[in-house]
């Protein structure tokens, strides 16, 4: 293991591939068993300095499904125990915090999330089963250690509260704690996880300009895509995700950094998900990489 390795453990957006009521085309291929696409729980990182203890970047409501595949976080020590030291979130969405729940079988373990996701979490009584899970409040811009000496720091990116809070014509365009990215550092190897963004700062551009690898919100191929294919009413940028393609899109957006680039938090309608695709062609030919469950990166 080197300085710094992370696991996506979940790679979809909220719902997964293929989301368990749809059969939007790119989903119905799943269905049918074709061989051009693989299944993706929803999103999230685990990510260790190789001492045995691993941080989850988001808990998923698919947590206990990507614990059970992934072997660095099978349990150990004894009877009771587990290599998962603490949680990070970036935001509070029911796809980032749902699966705090699967955790609450009196295994200590630390949540580090700014003030706005600990309030969300805090209100809801459900996580106050979670005695075993200590809270720590963590500014934007504020480095704090991780397991391992991993420094991490939370940053702002333009997005929206969780869609459970939000209003009907909610601010996207504004940085807040609610919706962060984090940046993690060890020893040189340097990586950024913004699995929802709205948009892309300068100050955002000048982080991803220092980092080895991106993993990056890809939820959605053009920002019409759930209008045209009938699985809904908004459009990504009024749900909080910056579209793949076009003249604001991601791809032309970040195409001048060096970094690893990687597409996270796939919705179940992008044609990304289908390998030999059009679409896939089109990022993989920019540079970038389509993010699989299990996907390491060592660094």
């Amino acid at each position: 293991m080197g300085r710094l390795t992370a696991i996506v453990l979940g790679s979809a957006a909220g719902g997964g591939y293929p989301q368990w009521n749809c059969r939007c085309p790119v989903c119905a291929l799943a269905w049918v068993g074709d061989s051009r696409v693989k299944a993706r729980s929803q999103a999230s990182l685990a990510v260790s300095a190789g001492d045995g203890r691993w941080t989850l970047i988001n808990a998923s409501p698919d947590l206990s499904a990507q614990v059970r595949t992934t072997p660095a976080l099978f349990p150990h020590g004894g009877l009771r125990g587990s290599p998962i030291d603490a949680v990070v979130l970036t935001g509070a969405e029911i796809d980032q915090i749902a699966g705090l729940l699967s955790l609450r079988e009196s295994t200590d373990f630390r949540l580090y999330a700014t003030p706005a996701s600990h309030a969300a979490v805090a209100a809801n009584a459900m996580f106050g089963a979670l005695t075993s899970m200590s809270r720590q409040a963590v500014n934007p811009g504020e480095r704090f250690l991780l397991a391992g000496g991993i420094e991490a720091t939370l940053f702002m990116v333009p997005g929206k509260l969780p869609l459970y809070l939000e209003g009907e014509a909610p601010d996207l365009d504004t940085e807040s704690a609610a919706n962060v990215g984090i940046e993690l550092h060890r020893e040189g190897a340097r990586v950024v996880f913004v699995p929802g963004a709205a948009g892309i700062t300068a100050a955002m551009h000048e982080r991803f300009a220092r980092a080895d690898v991106i993993l990056f919100d890809g939820t959605l191929f053009t920002d019409d895509e759930m209008i045209r294919t009938k699985t809904g009413r908004k459009t990504g940028r009024r749900m909080g995700h910056m579209p793949i393609d076009g003249e604001r899109g991601s791809l032309h957006a970040l195409d001048t950094l060096s970094a690893r680039r990687i597409f996270v938090h796939i919705n179940n309608t992008n044609p990304i998900l289908v390998d030999g695709s059009v679409e896939r062609s089109k990022v993989e030919s920019a540079g970038w990489q389509v993010a699989e469950d299990g996907l390491e990166i060592v660094l």
